[in-house]
């Protein structure tokens, strides 16, 4: 069979991997941490499978976070790695700009015509059936639905066919092959479950494996790994078996062990790891892996040296019909190339970077996710970058994992792709396969799809495809071929920049790289040039041709200047579109953008002739004007573009012309006063031209005085001090160079002050900011000035408001430190007269601040200073007149100059308070500012209340009286006084008038009438007030809340509560008034009663929860006669209040009387008995003569009240009894619990508990695990007395109390000393005999151990040296971290004199 493009496209692994990309990756997105112990497989199996769990690793074993790669937390992606690098940046941006997601045609999808033909004719004329399941390697091999294996070589011819139908009768279909990595074996696995292995090199049939996993199930995946003697194979049943292949003596078995039980998750693809034949002895290869994808899980186990269990991976949630898929790749990440696995299960695929460390440590590492929308069905890598993904629809993805973006999309409906579903239903077998696997089947293409060696090959019914990335030069040729030119040189920019994805065939070194896409880019622009010509159209309007040319001009001139090529652009390109005029003004307008982005410097001749004549001929002059001015002028002809500026009043391109190109920035001005002098000499108004020239002359003549070039960058240094000398001798020019006889003097000057005096006079003040120390400078400038004055001065020609300008200018230039202009007194006087012109009310704070300036530097030093005191007071000039007053120390009228400065009003508080708090004044001039301060005291209090008040705290505290009589309004007089009775830090102690009652009282008597709000809350913060007067300024005003406050603080609560009372019957009379006069509406007049007696109710409510609340305080100091006496009289006051309703139709206030009257008895209830109020109620006339039903609400209520609080009581009596009980049981179990010491010596004497055998020992044991000798123990406490103490003397633990810095000694009171107590338990090593006294005396009695307990003691002590549970325990709880006392625990003779303890002990609970 003849070589084809297809065969050709079959390469040998080697090629699989292009390392030239290792450069260009980094590890900056990836965030697992590493593995260092991993689980067993058994632990792994033994997890419940939860499909609800989050994303998330599921056991903490298996990832070590303290062994994380702390550079491998970033999640960024590949693509945003160089973001750091400024010009990878501005690539990326003119990328984005020339349509950055140009991809073309990334894969060749190619119909194996060879294959196809021989599958479709072995099932026609061998019976040889569809075609079931594929494989590729060196060769091609394609499994049939009766048994057969086909096997083709590169050239697509048929090498062998394997097995006979007989077999297939017996087998099954085909359906699942594997070939080893040198291409010598084949694997086939059968629908029925059998495995045959077969000789590629002469066909014959080496083994058949029947025993290799249980019967019934069909083989559903079986896969050499990359050790030819092992395989694995996985079945329907969901199981995975590992298969090792042996050879003893020329006889040939097969041993199975199973790695994973369907029983525990079904398995439904394994994908063990196959190394590039470049990266055989890579370290991972050694473990030999297997990537196994149960329905819920990942699973990566090792199978060698030992089965190891490296890591798990739940998926994250899906659709229970998603297809599980995996694929490994080696990818280069920093000079390093390690596998990643690729998985999925719907529509997110997740990606694992495993690597081995020099130190041995094991690295599993999350890469970020791709995210796609769409349900996967096949998964596979076509280079270390780029994958190839198919989902439900059948569509063909291609996607660049690093920067996720989808480069292309096809379809595969065409290629009617083989599906694996009877496979995975077993349905050769029964179908005895779960529910879960079968729906999984329903998608499963697994046999359908094999990559190898960067191709990938795809099985349909009838024929096989092959897909394979496209080179470099192969997408650009194909987009050409469809003359889409301009997408073909943004993806060959791509290429240049090493900004494209899945590139192929590109080597080298990137400048060799950039050399090679040049060249062809090159070529791309000639075609496109060719193309553009051909395919204009020669009929119809001429808007057509030129939206044809600029559609395409623009970018063959935008990818030309990217490569730097103007030689290109101006000759060949340019020559050959220049035929065609339309093309030719295209063109030519194509360079304006990048010319004026100064991309584009440098034209050539022909190139800027045209330019010109093309802009000139259609009348786009700004356009010309906005080019010339970026231009080389070298590149200029000079003498045409002035003539064509000047024609078309371009002054700016012509301005740029002659300072640039001649260095001559005199000509421009004379060209521009010509236009702008005779309009304004001849007195008539300038036209929106003539002002756009005359604001353009004096922008021009700035930019020359401050050393910048017009319109853009920057005068030569050596030229900027001649540039200004030669334009003040423009400026002060005697007569023009075209003068007439009629001319003025001074015509340079006299036009610009007569254009725009203001702007003019502000370009020369910026241009004396930078005279400083040149002679030269300083006489032009002095030469200016007396110019300036000379022509405006006494002019006619020049209004009030110009010379007032020129005057303005004038003073700020005198008022300057380093001044060094002269003027004549004379003149002076008449700039100092108008700068204090009453009648002129323009610029008046500037006309002023000028006058400052001149006054702070001196410059008015011989003027009579009364003369200039008046005009500033004339003028009202007053910081004028108060820099003159603080001359003279006049400090006193300064403050007349404040108050009557309606912008400095403000100040004056601070201008007083620093005047009278700073030093360095005399005591005469502080008395005059506080006479005068005094005196506008009430001014003052309405400028601000608040500061005036601290004026006065702070600087008269003598004169608050005074101050106080002063006022005539008793509104400010009352917001001053609350202001200065403020408290306020730093005033002075001994200050009396803070404390004075009659300054309360006068706060009192005022809020009472302009803050009756406030009134209460005053009289409860205030305490310098007497109580009397306070009584008798609220009676006056009608106060009652307050007076009853008053009353109550003096005392008198009968008084209070009186006054409240009448307040409360008021309050009811209205009420009840209301009613009545609702009542005689009618029905109607129901709902106007509810709302109109809505304020009125409030009131009633406010009122008796005022005196409700009196009462309660009251009684708590009353007897029962005097509560009484304030409770009935109230109740009795409620009652009333109902009969006055009753009866008449007002049912809404008698339904609010009625529930206030119940919340005056459920207060009373607290204080008053029972049968008392009672009592008082049946006594009323209004119940007592009624029937029961008329007091039934009445005793209704209170009873529900009873019995509430009696059922609450019992309540809460039950929890505390529950509460008690339970701590009293736990109590009692930590008393009781048994002690486990820490080691089997005296913490004392340091030797063991049994000194000698034949001698009794007694120990003692407390809580916190220290063990004493009893006899050790009482000698340490002999010091205090404990020696000869009684034997139920509570004992503490010497090693705990030394710890927290002492000991304290025995308490004397016995229910602390009880507290102190620590539980003990002393153990005997002999039996005493006769040593228990009796009789009501408490003792310790040992408890004996025989030989054998002792034993057993000295083995448990040897067994356990270290911490005990229960300190253990002890140590986590915060709460008792360092308490280590306990309770005594002793065995006792007789149960009457057992005594409980119950101070617990600091320990958990088991």
């Amino acid at each position: 069979m003849t070589d084809s493009p297809d065969a050709s496209s079959l390469v040998s692994a080697s090629s699989q991997l292009n390392l030239m990309e290792v450069d260009a990756i980094d590890d900056k997105e990836f965030d697992i941490p590493q593995v260092d112990t991993p689980p067993t497989l058994e632990s792994i199996l033994n997890e419940l499978e939860d499909e609800e769990d989050p994303f998330v690793l599921e056991d903490t074993c298996v990832l070590n976070v303290d062994n994380m790669d702390t550079h491998s937390c970033d999640t960024s992606s590949l693509a945003s790695s160089d973001s750091g690098d400024p010009a990878h940046l501005k690539r990326r941006r003119r990328t984005v700009d020339l349509n950055p997601t140009v991809h073309g045609s990334v894969l060749r999808h190619s119909l194996l015509k060879g294959i196809s033909a021989q599958i479709v004719s072995a099932a026609d004329k061998v019976d040889a059936g569809l075609p079931t399941a594929i494989t590729m390697s060196g060769v091609i091999a394609v499994g049939t639905s009766h048994g057969l294996a086909l096997v083709f070589d590169t050239n697509q011819a048929l090498r062998l066919c394997l097995g006979t139908k007989a077999t297939g009768a017996e087998f099954g279909a085909v359906s699942a092959l594997s070939i080893n990595r040198d291409c010598s074996r084949l694997l086939c696995g059968f629908a029925k479950g059998q495995i045959t292995m077969w000789d590629l090199a002469n066909g014959k049939l080496l083994r058949t494996i029947d025993d290799a996993h249980p019967p019934g199930t069909a083989i559903l995946h079986v896969k050499f790994t990359d050790d030819p003697t092992l395989a694995v194979c996985n079945d329907s049943g969901g199981s995975v078996f590992e298969l090792a292949f042996r050879r003893v003596m020329g006889m040939r078995s097969c041993d199975s062990r199973c790695l994973f039980s369907g029983s525990k998750g079904e398995v439904c693809s394994v994908e063990p790891l196959h190394a590039p034949p470049d990266f055989r002895d890579h370290p991972i290869t050694h473990y030999c892996l297997l990537a196994m994808a149960s329905l819920t899980k990942i699973l990566v186990i090792g199978l060698k040296p030992s089965l190891k269990v490296w890591m798990t991976f739940p998926y994250s949630k899906s659709d229970p019909s998603s297809v599980p898929q995996m694929a490994w790749q080696f990818v280069p990440v920093q000079k390093k190339v390690n596998p990643i696995l690729a998985f999925c299960k719907g529509d997110t695929v997740h990606f694992l970077l495993v690597s081995k460390e020099e130190t041995g440590t094991i690295h599993v590492i999350k890469q970020r996710q791709l995210h796609l929308s769409c349900d996967i069905i096949s998964l596979s890598w076509i280079n270390s970058r780029t994958l190839v993904l198919v989902d439900s629809h059948e569509k063909l993805q291609v996607a660049d994992r690093p920067s996720q973006e989808v480069l292309e999309t096809l379809d595969l409906e065409q290629v009617q792709l083989v599906y694996n579903s009877r496979h995975f239903k077993s349905l050769a077998t029964g179908g005895n396969v779960s529910q879960a696997l079968a729906l999984v089947g329903e998608k499963a293409c697994y046999q359908s799809v094999s990559s190898y060696a960067g191709q990938i090959v795809y099985l349909g019914t009838k024929s096989a495809h092959i897909m394979t990335l496209r080179n470099w030069r192969e997408r650009i040729d194909c987009m050409l071929k469809q003359e889409h030119f301009v997408q073909a040189l943004s993806l060959a920019w791509s290429f240049h920049e090493g900004t494209a994805k899945a590139v192929l065939g590109l080597f080298g070194d990137p400048a060799k790289r950039k050399r090679v896409v040049a060249d062809k880019m090159v070529e791309i622009v000639f075609q496109f040039a060719e193309f553009a010509l051909k395919k204009c159209p020669e009929h119809g309007k001429i808007q057509v041709m030129e939206q044809h040319f600029h559609d395409l001009v623009p970018f063959m001139v935008d990818h030309c200047l990217l490569l730097q090529r103007p030689d290109l652009l101006f000759n060949q390109l340019y020559s050959r579109l220049a035929e065609n005029t339309v093309a030719k003004g295209v063109f030519l307008e194509s360079l304006e953008s990048h010319i004026v982005a100064d991309r584009l410097g440098l034209l050539t001749t022909p190139i800027m002739r045209d330019l010109l004549a093309h802009y000139h001929g259609n009348g786009m002059m700004d356009s010309l004007e906005r080019c010339i001015v970026h231009l080389d002028v070298t590149s200029l002809d000079i003498q045409q573009v002035v003539q064509v500026c000047w024609e078309n009043q371009l002054y700016d391109a012509m301005i740029y012309v002659f300072t640039s190109g001649m260095n001559d920035y005199i000509t421009p001005m004379e060209k521009l006063f010509a236009v702008v002098g005779p309009p304004l000499r001849e007195g008539r108004s300038l036209i929106d031209e003539e002002v756009v020239m005359g604001n353009k002359l004096l922008v021009y003549i700035s930019c020359c005085l401050a050393g910048r070039a017009y319109p853009l960058g920057d005068i030569p240094e050596d030229l900027v001090v001649q540039v200004k000398n030669q334009v003040f001798e423009f400026l002060i020019r005697l007569h023009s160079g075209e003068s007439s006889e009629g001319e003025e003097v001074f015509p340079c000057i006299r036009t610009l002050l007569h254009f725009d005096t203001r702007e003019f006079l502000n370009v020369l003040a910026m241009t004396f900011e930078d005279f400083k120390n040149d002679k030269q400078a300083l006489e032009y400038q002095q030469r200016t000035v007396d110019i300036l004055l000379q022509v405006m001065v006494d002019n006619p020609d020049f209004t009030p408001s110009q010379v007032g300008g020129l005057f303005t200018f004038l003073a700020r230039q005198l008022a300057k430190p380093d001044n060094t202009l002269f003027v004549n007194r004379k003149l002076f006087d008449q700039v100092l007269e108008f700068l204090c012109c009453p009648d002129d009310d323009s610029r008046h704070t500037e006309r002023q601040q000028v006058l400052l300036e001149l006054l702070q530097v001196g410059g008015v030093v011989q003027f009579n200073e009364e003369r200039l005191l008046a005009l500033a007071e004339k003028a009202k000039f007053y910081q004028i007149c108060e820099f003159l007053y603080e001359k003279r120390h006049l400090y006193d009228r300064i403050i007349d100059c404040y108050l009557r400065d309606d912008l400095r009003k403000g100040e004056i508080f601070s201008y007083v308070h620093n005047l009278l708090s700073m030093p360095g004044y005399a005591p005469e001039e502080k008395r005059a500012v506080r006479a005068k301060a005094l005196q506008h005291m009430q001014e003052l209090a309405t400028l601000s209340a608040s500061r005036s008040a601290e004026l006065v705290a702070f600087h008269f505290d003598e004169d608050v009286r005074s101050v106080l009589s002063e006022f005539q309004d008793d509104g400010l007089l009352f917001r001053f006084l609350c202001c200065l009775l403020e408290p306020r830090e730093g005033q002075r102690p001994e200050a009396a008038w803070p404390l004075d009652p009659d300054l309360h009282e006068l706060q009192l008597d005022l809020l009472s009438r302009f803050a009756p709000q406030e009134l209460l809350g005053f009289l409860q913060a205030s305490q310098h007030y007497r109580l009397e007067e306070a009584i008798q300024i609220t009676q006056r005003h009608r106060h009652n809340k307050a007076t009853a406050y008053l009353l109550e603080k003096k005392g008198d609560v009968q008084g209070a509560f009186a006054v409240l009372l009448a307040t409360l019957k008021e309050k009811l009379t209205l009420l009840t008034a209301e009613s009545d006069g609702g009542g005689t509406r009618g029905g109607a007049g129901q709902t106007e009663e509810e709302t109109d007696g809505e304020p009125t109710l409030a009131a009633v409510k406010e009122a008796l929860d005022d005196i409700v609340a009196l009462c309660r305080r009251s009684s708590q100091n009353l007897y029962q006669q005097q509560r009484e006496v304030l409770w009935f009289p109230l109740l009795e006051t409620m009652m009333d209040s109902q009969r006055q309703v009753k009866g008449l139709h007002a049912k809404h206030t008698f339904h609010v009387l009625k529930e206030l009257t119940m919340k005056v008895l459920n207060s009373m209830s607290s204080f008053i008995p029972l049968p008392a109020i009672i009592q008082r109620i049946l006594q009323d006339p209004v119940y007592g003569k009624g029937k029961l039903a008329e007091i039934q609400g009445l005793i209704l209520g209170m009873l529900d009240t009873f019995t509430y609080e009696q059922t609450l009581l019992e309540t809460t009596t039950s929890l505390l009894n529950h509460d008690l009980h339970w701590s009293l049981a736990h109590l009692r179990a930590a008393v009781t619990r048994g002690l486990h010491p820490r080691q089997d010596y005296c913490n004392i004497c340091l030797q063991q508990y049994k000194r000698r055998q034949d001698s009794p020992e007694e120990i003692i044991v407390f809580s916190c695990g220290h063990l004493y000798h009893f006899q050790c123990l009482q000698q340490k406490d002999g010091g205090r007395g404990l020696a000869s103490a009684p034997p139920q003397q509570p004992l503490s633990c010497y090693k705990c109390s030394s710890s927290k810095g002492g000991r304290s000694g025995p308490s004397a009171e016995p229910g602390r000393g009880r507290s102190a107590s620590l539980a003990q338990t002393r153990v005997t090593s002999v039996r005493l005999d006769g040593q228990a006294e009796t009789g009501g005396k408490k003792v310790f009695v040992g408890a004996a151990l025989d030989p054998q307990q002792e034993q057993s003691w000295d083995q448990l002590r040897s067994l356990y040296r270290g911490p005990s549970r229960l300190s253990i325990l002890s140590e986590l709880s915060h709460g008792h971290r360092n308490e280590r006392t306990g309770f005594l625990i002793t065995s006792q003779s007789g149960a009457e004199n057992s005594q409980l303890k119950l101070s617990p002990p600091p320990l958990l609970e088991e």
